[in-house]
């Protein structure tokens, strides 16, 4: 039975707060006549602090694809080592044990995937497996452990490497006025986050079952326009109601293994917005506490895309409330409507902690340039 080990999350050193962001849309869209919706929408996120790879001066200005790509690949490749030797570091490994590397992202492309350079630069196997996913969206993190789960199910003994890579102010497209986008451009934030599922492990999270679900019809909710620009996200009103739909396949994976998915210990849930986890809270039939890990993640980091459930179980981890033989479970959402679940039981944890900061949101960021700027 496949194990998942604590994650490793790292963000940015460049940050904006939710004040900064109203103030900036103000200062940009003064002449939108949907500016005071796009205000109330962003600051009903709760979202107060997100991270970003560059300068807000730089973040703010579009030179193109072309340069676009070049800041993903630099950054992603300066950050990347530093989150998978602590994610190996937390599973008791070194590169050289991992059988296979599930990248998730999309907020950036690149061919081949960066498994590629990752094999060649960071000490991995030549005969690692690569299973880069990038069109999930959001929900990519939750398939990331699940098809890690499903690697190690029919390789016995293998340890597979996730890693989520997004840079979500890539995306900021200064010309796009949408409603929608102005909204993602106060709810989204950077982030890298890894961890390995092991096929055998004592300590850890042992997955259980998991499953993935799409609600119908629903395939334009959440969404990237390409453009000559890059991609321009769309997101729906409707996405919100999902939560409804969403639910009962929640129910059917935890049924699948005979558990009550409203009856367990914790909760891994996507941090997309506030309503859609209170709308889940609602609809699953659980008190709104239990997902308190998921909205400080969307208080801290904003929306971080497939980094989100790494995040989340992090900060669950990390917070010492966990007890061998608990249950929960991870969904991550994202475009389709797309839903990946899992369920689990915590083993315990043998991980020594120090200098780590608890599940508060505190830790240290990781600079890959000695570069600063002050807030904006």
């Amino acid at each position: 039975m496949a194990v998942l080990c604590c994650p490793a999350v790292s963000v940015p050193e460049h940050t904006i707060t939710m004040e900064d962001t109203l103030h900036l849309a103000e200062r940009l869209h003064g002449n939108h006549d949907q500016l005071p919706l796009a205000l109330k929408l962003i600051s009903s996120t709760g979202v107060r602090t997100r991270h970003l790879i560059q300068p807000l001066e730089r973040t703010l200005r579009h030179p193109g694809v072309e340069e676009r790509t070049k800041v993903y690949v630099r950054e992603a490749q300066a950050r990347i080592p530093t989150v998978v030797d602590e994610a190996l570091n937390n599973a008791g490994l070194a590169a050289a044990d991992i059988d296979a590397i599930v990248f998730v992202s999309c907020t950036g492309f690149t061919m081949p995937s960066l498994t590629a350079w990752m094999i060649n630069e960071l000490g991995f196997r030549h005969d690692t497996c690569q299973i880069p996913i990038a069109q999930l969206g959001c929900a990519a993190g939750g398939a990331a452990f699940n098809r890690a789960q499903d690697f190690c199910a029919s390789h016995a003994g293998s340890n597979v490497l996730v890693v989520a890579c997004e840079f979500c102010s890539l995306c900021y497209q200064p010309d796009d006025l949408d409603v929608g986008n102005l909204l993602s451009n106060g709810l989204f934030g950077d982030a890298i986050a890894a961890a390995v599922v092991k096929s055998h492990s004592t300590h850890g999270l042992r997955l259980e079952a998991n499953g993935s679900r799409l609600v119908p019809d629903t395939e334009d909710w959440i969404s990237y326009a390409v453009k000559d620009t890059g991609f321009h996200f769309r997101l729906d009103r409707r996405v919100p109601h999902t939560m409804e739909q969403l639910a009962p396949a929640l129910r059917d994976v935890a049924a699948t293994h005979g558990w009550n998915a409203s009856a367990l210990d914790f909760y891994v849930i996507h941090a997309g917005g506030p309503r859609i986890l209170d709308d889940l809270s609602h609809f699953l039939g659980v008190p709104p506490d239990l997902f308190s890990f998921s909205r400080a993640t969307l208080t801290h980091r904003g929306n971080i895309a497939s980094a989100v459930v790494l995040d989340v179980l992090r900060r669950v981890i990390t917070s010492e409330t966990l007890r061998p033989g608990h249950r929960g479970i991870i969904a991550g959402f994202g475009p389709g409507i797309t839903a990946e679940i899992s369920v689990g039981t915590w083993l315990g944890d043998d991980r020594t902690l120090d200098g780590e900061a608890s599940a508060s949101g505190t830790e240290q960021p990781l600079t890959s340039t000695p570069e600063r700027s002050a807030t904006a």
